[in-house]
């Protein structure tokens, strides 16, 4: 796996280009524009409370002001996401299942690691080049009584998809379960600013990447098994600087209502999450400092949700004692439309 462990690494340093650009013009531009107003204040908008509505308390804006280096370490984060669902309680609903989760190190993923463990499955996590977070993963999922996997790379790369899911078969003897989570992402403010190279890198990551994992896995699954996609409400509703990223979530929802019907005579279901704003390494990692702290205030609950306040639409999708009859679907799970 050397020689794909070197891509990811070039991969990763590619996504830290295009962030650097991004974030020089981003500058630039705050900057003219912070000049042109003068300084001139702005009136206040009188807010509803951010709505509290879970087994636990969550964080609410201002989040920390704080821009990470792609890809994006949760380790590194100030205000660390809460993935782990210390209330939520495990019913065997994954017994004997194996799973692979991609971008499983960190955020939605971690956390859907986690509550996979605990409802009976092994996993298998498959990252770029965050091997801090890959490793606290892990440890997460074996406090949980379950074996885990560790496999670096990059899923825009055909031949790394097709290794990491033969290792996966060869560790745990089965694959029943395929997450598509891993995720590229970076606004953008200026239309006339989205570089072909960050195009190619989001399509790469985002459409590439899921096309090739769920091809590699369901020459291995057999009826029963699940492939849940990881979409997004910007692909629902679209995101004025998010327009490559918001593409490839559109085209992953519509990526999954079609292979789902493909895939009916073969008993493997097929669907999709779309999170709305979600405190993940994604956004830190994405939009400049003083942006963050401001993150999820404008959904309708007024604040980002927590990795482990998505990841049990996860479970219930991948579960054939809870989805049996779903697929093709996409479920918006946004703090309410």
């Amino acid at each position: 796996m050397q020689k794909t462990t070197a891509k990811a690494q070039k991969t990763a340093a590619k996504q830290r280009a295009i962030q650097s650009q991004v974030d020089a013009k981003t500058k630039a531009k705050k900057t003219a524009k912070s000049a042109k107003s003068n300084g001139a204040a702005k009136a206040k908008l009188k807010e509803d409370k951010p709505m509290q509505a879970g087994a636990r308390r969550y964080p609410e804006p201002p989040m920390p002001a704080q821009h990470l280096k792609k890809p994006g370490k949760e380790a590194d984060l100030e205000l660390q996401p809460m993935y782990d669902a210390p209330f939520y309680k495990g019913s065997g609903k994954l017994d004997g299942m194996a799973a692979i989760i991609t971008g499983g190190d960190s955020g939605i993923g971690r956390s859907v690691a986690v509550l996979y463990a605990r409802e009976g499955a092994d996993v298998a996590i498959l990252y770029l080049d965050e091997h801090e977070d890959a490793k606290a993963t892990k440890r997460a999922v074996e406090a949980e009584g379950r074996r885990c996997i560790l496999i670096p790379g990059d899923v825009g790369d055909r031949d790394f998809c097709f290794e990491a899911v033969e290792r996966v078969v060869e560790a745990f003897g089965q694959l029943d379960i395929l997450v598509n989570n891993a995720a590229f992402q970076i606004h953008t403010t200026e239309f006339e600013d989205l570089s072909e190279e960050q195009f190619d890198q989001t399509l790469k990551t985002n459409l590439y990447g899921y096309f090739h994992m769920a091809q590699a896995a369901v020459q291995h699954m057999t009826e029963g098994a699940a492939i849940v996609n990881c979409g997004s409400v910007t692909g629902l509703e679209g995101s004025k600087e998010l327009i490559d990223y918001s593409m490839t979530k559109g085209g992953i929802h519509a990526f999954t209502k079609s292979l789902a019907g493909h895939l009916i005579p073969r008993g493997i279901r097929v669907n999709a999450v779309a999170p709305g704003p979600v405190w993940t390494p994604l956004n830190p990692a994405d939009k400049p400092a003083e942006d963050v702290k401001d993150f999820g205030k404008h959904s309708k609950m007024k604040r980002p949700a927590q990795p482990e306040e998505i990841a049990p639409a996860f479970v219930f999708l991948a579960s054939p004692q809870t989805s049996s009859y779903i697929t093709g679907e996409i479920l918006p799970v946004i703090g309410g439309y």
